[in-house]
């Protein structure tokens, strides 16, 4: 019988940016695989200073919380910008455009919601002064 919890550090998950070209900007671990979920999702991101997130992102299902673990930044809800800093928790309806922009420390935030294979559209580009 399988074990009624899975336990995997968040550090040891493969960082997906790295491996898509994103390095410079940031690093993302989805931990779907190593926690064995089936219906939820959990990721840590890590914006690097003064940078942005390689590309915008929506979902046309999911609903996602985000909470800021240190550092600081910014955060762009459509056509809305929001200030982030440590323990702040951020829901994010389905539907909403949304892009990260670490401030002069860094962004470290994780990000929480249903597992919905497919249910995700990248946007290149999106954010743009």
């Amino acid at each position: 019988m399988a074990a009624p919890y899975t336990l995997t550090k968040l550090t040891e998950v493969e960082d997906s940016a790295q491996k898509f070209g994103h390095g410079e900007h940031q690093e993302a671990r989805f931990a779907t695989k190593e926690l064995k979920t089936e219906r939820t999702g959990v990721s840590y991101h890590r914006v690097k200073p003064n940078m942005r997130q390689a590309f915008g992102h929506r979902h046309e299902q999911a609903e996602e919380v985000y909470v800021v673990l240190s550092g600081s930044g910014r955060v762009k809800l459509d056509d809305e910008i929001v200030e982030l800093e440590p323990l702040d928790a951020l829901r994010v309806s389905p539907g909403v455009t949304r892009q990260f922009e670490g401030g002069p420390h860094g962004l470290e935030f994780l990000a929480f919601g249903p597992h919905v294979p497919g249910d995700g559209e990248i946007l290149p580009d999106w954010w743009k002064d």
